[in-house]
This record gives structure tokens, sequence and C-alpha cells, in this order.
């Protein structure tokens, strides 16, 4: 059992409440952690974040999400097939990649989509009174089957590159290109990310020897109940400010990965 076992816990309760709050596995907080705590290798602490990932962590999350109406079921459903293949390839390029270039790659795809959702320009011209917000409007919902399952796919590859599940992908995607609500796309990644959709990316790093199954363990306990909080808070907040928020959560993400 790992002596900052306490720490690791810890670890899942915040990566839980980002996890709740904004729709992702929870590893972009997991993988730092550990490489900061343990100083795991980036490959290893990819690994062990799938690993913790792989319980139904989030499920009490998703439940929460379900009872504000805010999951498409077959949406999730058609993401996940696509992430089960993807997480295997992303897994064995990561693995054949160099250590410092993954960091610098992963580092700067956070801040790219930091950028996107933290929308600085509009939040200062907002702050100087020179900008409104619109309200967000209702637009028509696409769930084309074959467009969900390529982005599972991607998101799979992401996950296994990266350590991550694979919601940031997916719920900027949802987002942008299939016009969700930002809370039903939280909730719906939450729910696509709920089976074991990592498994095959998973044993991928565990026959390379890099999985630490004590230590996703007790990361996967923190996650649990972080999962639940996050939901709530984000059930409370209006979608532009869970969406902001996640924004500046990627931004400083992405500083430990492009600094070291």
């Amino acid at each position: 059992m790992p002596e900052q076992w306490i720490e690791l816990i810890i670890v899942g309760l915040v990566a839980g409440v980002a996890a709740g709050m904004f729709g992702i596995g929870g590893g972009a907080i997991i993988v730092p952690a550990l490489t900061l705590l343990l100083g795991f290798s980036i490959h290893e602490a990819n690994g062990t974040s799938l690993a913790a990932l792989l319980p139904p962590v989030s499920l009490f999350a998703v439940m929460a999400y379900y009872r504000a109406g805010t999951i498409r079921i077959s949406t999730a459903v058609w993401i996940a097939v696509g992430i089960v293949f993807g997480g295997i390839l992303g897994a064995n390029v990561a693995l054949g990649l160099p250590q410092r270039d993954l960091r610098h790659l992963y580092g700067l795809f956070l801040i790219y989509m930091g950028w996107r959702y933290a929308e600085p320009r509009i939040w200062l011209a907002e702050w100087r009174g020179q900008k409104k917000a619109a309200p967000e409007a209702a637009r028509t919902v696409y769930s084309q089957w074959y467009a969900l399952t390529t982005l599972g796919v991607v998101a799979g590859v992401l996950a296994g590159l990266f350590g991550i599940g694979g919601g940031v992908i997916i719920v900027a995607a949802l987002v942008e290109f299939f016009h969700f609500d930002h809370k039903q796309a939280v909730g719906t990644s939450l729910a696509a990310l709920l089976p074991p959709v990592a498994f095959g990316a998973v044993i991928e790093y565990y026959n390379e020897g890099q999985l630490n199954i004590a230590v996703a363990a007790l990361v996967a306990v923190g996650l649990v109940i972080g999962s639940i909080a996050g939901a709530r808070l984000a059930l409370r907040m209006p979608s532009r400010t869970v969406k902001r928020l996640y924004g500046v959560f990627l931004f400083l993400v992405s500083l430990r990965f492009l600094l070291t």
C-alpha cells in the first residue's frame, strides 16, 4: 500500500470534482499529480490514471445528470463504442513516444482547449462593459451514429495517449459540432465514460509494466466521492460559467506539461 495514501485519495477527490463538473474522466488532474507526488514517469502515470477510471467511479454523478434530464443515452453508447477501439491505438502510440515529447504534446493540446472554453477575449470585453454575453440559444441537437462513433475513436486515442478519460474532447465536440447544451454534453460524456471503455488501453500499459494497481485503487476511491460533489455544483451553475471554469482549469494544467 503506498505511503502517500491520503494524498492519493485527495488527488482522486479533486479529480472527481473536476469530472463531475466538466464531464471528464479526471486524468487531466491525476496524471500531473502522479508525476509530482510519486515521481511517476508519464507512461506509468497514464496507465495508472486509466486504471483508476475503469470502475464506474462516476456512477452517482451520472445518476444526478440523468435525473436532471441532461443525458442522451444513445449518444453516449455510440461514443463509448468508439472509445474502446481508439484507446488501444492511443496507448500503443504513447508507449512508442519519448516522454518529453508526450508531455509537450499534451500541454499544447490542453492550452488550445482551455482557450476555446475560457473565451478570454469575450470575458475581457464583458469585464470592461463593452459587450454583454448573449444568452445561449437553443439549437438542434445532431446525433448521427457514425459521427458519434468517430468522435469516440478520437477521444479513445487521446485517452490512450494522455491517460485521460477522453471527456476533454467529447464535451468540446458535442458542444461545437453536435450543438449540445454544455450541461447536456457534460452528462452525456460522463455516461459514455461510465463503462470500462479504456480496458484495452489499460491492458497495453499493464503488459509494458506501466501500471500501479494499488495507486489506481486509492485514486478511484476519491474519484467516487468527488464526482458526486462536482455534478451537484455544475448542475447549480449556469452553463456558461461551467464552460469558462473548465477553460481556466485546462489552461492551468497545461502549464505543468509545457514547462517541464
